[in-house]
């Protein structure tokens, strides 16, 4: 069973991941909208997906999925499962 990760590191990955993509300034911009709106970000995806069918929605994850290909991250440690054995590793 997988340990869950702790606060701490939950929001370093955080606000390691706004950083990455928007930069320090826009990073302590959408923190500050956060706080200041107290954005529910529950409720609005709520409301955003509630406006999409089913075909928009599975239209758009595929469009996502396609513009955005799972590229895992070089520092992350890679393990191998445990029903794989040593030659198909």
């Amino acid at each position: 069973m997988m340990n869950s990760a702790s606060t701490a590191e939950i929001l370093d990955r955080g606000i390691s991941c706004l950083l990455e993509k928007l930069g320090s300034v826009e990073t302590e911009r959408f923190i500050s909208v956060m706080i200041r709106e107290k954005f529910d970000y529950t409720k609005w995806h709520q409301q955003y997906f509630d406006n999409m069918s089913a075909e928009e929605f599975n239209t758009a994850a595929v469009s996502y999925a396609k513009a955005h290909p799972f590229q895992p991250k070089k520092d992350l440690i890679q393990i191998k499962p445990k029903y794989l054995g040593a030659e198909e590793a």
